[in-house]
């Protein structure tokens, strides 16, 4: 009787035990399932402006020694914004996740598929949160639930996302005088992954050209090049018309890729024309003078800008000798299209000989200049040679004379 008892506790405790050994490989396969799946992505932050669209690469990893299908979700997602993973092209909701101990070579659970999540135009600046999961199914012998795992990301939203493209000038605002020639200096910031090729344009007002240059090169080109996370210089040569009025000049520029359209504005104030002439009062550029003689000469300095001209000052190049004075020499102010009459007196000087000499005349102010050449003729007195003749004259007279009286002897 007492063996039999105790071959009973024997068996009961067997029985315990082989209950606990069960149960304990019960929770360790759970245990296992419970982590054997792991959903990863490189970049758990981006930032983004409205607008933009993002992808997340899903990487899977799955150390439960068999394949799961597992499902995929996304939470957390704001209003407005939409959101999907992709395999292959298409939207997809579940994936087949191969144990990673039969993976040889590369393995095919690495971007397995991706999260593409658009930003809406109206999103606010911030940080928002999503929530990504992966489940597999329960095995078909077990009632649990697979092993799953959830993956958060986070969008930062900004007015300019720090990995956009952008096309920035360095002194977009430039003002001057019409007649001359404006060049901003531009550069082109590519930092996308990629190279970029830009075509390039701008909205100029009628009788506006405006040029595009790499730079450190001569050539014009509509077109511009750029490597992955690189950037391009080029110059911008705006030029006015030469009859601009003054005013303010907004003009608008573009560099356009396959990837994303770049804007800029460059600003072109004219503050006035400036244009001066110097001429005769009858056109010619040519006048006569005489040895000893001064000889006035009547100037027209016209201001052919649109801008008053202050301080104009008149000044000569002649032939050493000469002398030259104006009976103005400064012009305290000239209005914009109006004339001032000048006159310039020359005299040649006395060791002239009769031929054409040059003389250069320059009307300047602080804003602009012009020089106008003139071809002055001399011409030497005649007296003296009235003078010689006559003394010719006397002395043929005189040895006809002589002749006629003492011819015979």
């Amino acid at each position: 009787m007492k063996c039999l008892r105790t071959c009973g506790n024997l068996w009961k405790a067997a029985a315990v035990t082989a209950a606990a050994a069960a149960i304990s490989g019960v929770m360790a396969v759970s245990a296992l399932a419970a982590g054997g799946l792991d959903l990863s992505t490189r970049y758990t932050g981006i930032s983004a402006k409205p607008g933009d669209t993002l992808s997340f690469e899903l990487n899977f990893e799955n150390t439960t020694g068999s394949g799961l299908n597992t499902a995929l979700t996304a939470s957390g997602l704001p209003d407005g914004w939409s959101g999907y993973f992709e395999g292959s092209g298409k939207t997809v909701s579940s994936v087949y996740v191969r144990p990673t101990s039969s993976v040889q070579g590369a393995d095919p659970n690495s971007g397995l598929v991706s999260y593409n999540v658009t930003i809406p135009d109206e999103a606010k600046k911030g940080d928002y949160d999503i929530t990504l999961k992966a489940a597999a199914g329960a095995a078909q012998d077990a009632g649990d639930a697979g092993p799953e795992s959830v993956l958060s990301v986070k969008v930062s939203v900004t007015d300019e996302a720090a990995g956009n493209n952008v096309l920035e000038t360095t002194y977009p605002e430039q003002q001057g005088a019409g007649g001359q020639s404006f060049t901003f200096n531009s550069t082109i910031r590519n930092n996308s992954s990629g190279e970029q090729t830009y075509s390039l344009a701008a909205e100029a007002p009628a009788g506006w050209k405006v040029a595009f240059k790499p730079s450190g090169q001569s050539m014009e080109v509509s077109s511009i090049g750029v490597s992955g996370h690189g950037t391009q210089g080029m110059t911008i040569t705006v030029t006015p018309p030469e009859a601009v009025e003054a005013g303010t000049y907004v003009i608008p520029v573009t560099a356009v890729s396959s990837a994303q359209d770049l804007a800029s504005e460059l600003k072109v104030t004219i503050t006035g024309t400036y244009d001066l002439d110097v001429l005769t009062a009858d056109g010619r550029l040519s006048f006569d003078a005489s040895v000893g003689k001064t000889q006035a000469v009547t100037l027209n300095v016209v201001n052919k800008g649109n801008i008053d001209l202050n301080g104009v000052n008149l000044t000569s190049q002649a032939p050493g000798g000469w002398t030259v004075d104006f009976s103005e020499s400064s012009i305290d102010v000239l209005p914009a299209g109006q004339t001032k009459e000048i006159t310039m007196n020359v005299t040649p000087g006395k060791d002239a000989m009769s031929g054409d000499y040059a003389m250069t005349l320059k009307a300047q102010n602080a804003d602009t200049s012009v020089s106008q050449s003139f071809r002055v003729t001399v011409r030497t007195s005649t007296r003296w040679g009235v003078i010689g003749v006559c003394l010719i004259g006397l002395m043929l007279l005189g040895l006809s004379e002589v002749f006629r009286r003492f011819g015979r002897h």
